[in-house]
């Protein structure tokens, strides 16, 4: 009787700290992420990696660039809106959206003009211009000047930093 319990104690201990500390199975839920607040924050990276995912949180707090033609919404053309999927910033609508055949999501303009705020990057020996969420500082992607008309830009944006949203009767 004793080695039982002593298995279902230690049993639900590893339950229970498992499901306090996240992982895979049971992520932590994300507080900050809310498509009505906007209200700009200012967390520390320490609490964002406790909250987001590995993969996000690499490409969002450590600028990160996900692999080319990999990404979840490089290729696709379902009308919706597109988040910050960090903190659920409006950035994006499909209408905007171009196949730019660069293997990331593009579009030429974002849904609102300060929705997004753009920083000098001269990392990797380029000289480039990233693209950061406005309400949360988190990296997008980088902007470009070889887009179509009417801006001849190209936001080419990371899928893993958006989150989707398809407009009702979308497919």
């Amino acid at each position: 009787m004793k080695p039982l319990f002593l298995l279902t104690l230690m049993l639900v201990t590893q339950i229970a700290c498992h499901s306090q500390t996240g992982s895979k199975e049971t992520p932590v839920k994300n507080p900050y992420y809310s498509r009505t607040d906007t209200r700009k924050l200012h967390i520390t990276n320490a609490e964002w990696k406790r909250v987001l995912p590995p993969d996000l949180y690499a490409v969002a707090r450590e600028s990160a660039t996900e692999r080319a033609f990999t990404g979840k919404y490089w290729d696709t053309d379902v009308k919706g809106s597109y988040y910050c999927a960090v903190c659920g910033n409006p950035l994006f609508r499909s209408d905007a959206k171009f196949a730019s055949s660069c293997g990331w999501p593009s579009f030429f303009e974002p849904l609102k003009a300060n929705s997004v705020i753009y920083k000098e990057d001269n990392s990797l020996g380029m000289q480039r211009t990233e693209v950061i969420c406005e309400r949360c500082g988190s990296h997008l992607g980088h902007i470009f000047d070889d887009g179509p008309p009417p801006t001849h830009k190209r936001f080419c944006m990371n899928s893993v930093s958006l989150d989707f949203e398809p407009d009702p009767g979308a497919h």
